[in-house]
């Protein structure tokens, strides 16, 4: 049943397309809205890539006008990402297509299921908030993640 829901609600957030973003760029951009100012190799780390591919993924990023690059004033050779007004403008445009689609389908729901589904999100966020922490505390305290 859980595999199914994922599936459906990923066929439904399909239907808002992502473009010019694909899939990887789209992890990007949001790494970045959560990660301001994040450098590149850390945002390799946390894609589980490599630098180089990392920095190619950027380069279209900011090709399209969604990713500023800058240099940190602390270290020059160090390079910082940061989402632009074109970024931020196309993440909040694809979050309220994706609702709509998403709200089309709850409002055909009953009252209570709705209530319920919202609880269990709910509790869905508080578990899995905790594991993305927990992950994080465990891989810096294992020291394989760079800063």
């Amino acid at each position: 049943m859980t595999s199914t829901a994922a599936e459906l609600l990923e066929v439904l957030w399909g239907r808002a397309s992502t473009a010019p973003a694909s899939a990887s760029q789209l992890r990007v951009l949001l790494m970045l809205e959560h990660h301001e100012g994040i450098n590149l190799r850390t945002l390799a780390d946390s894609l589980a890539s490599t630098p180089p591919s990392t920095s190619r993924l950027c380069d279209r990023l900011q090709a399209t006008g969604f990713v500023e690059r800058e240099v940190s004033p602390a270290d020059r050779r160090e390079v910082r990402l940061h989402l632009s007004g074109r970024g931020r403008a196309f993440l909040a445009d694809l979050r309220t297509r994706r609702e709509e689609a998403l709200r089309a389908v709850l409002d055909q729901m009953p009252t209570a299921k709705r209530v319920a589904l919202l609880q269990g999100l709910e509790a869905f966020c508080d578990a899995a908030a905790a594991q993305i922490h927990d992950d994080s505390e465990d891989s810096r305290s294992s020291g394989t993640q760079t800063a």
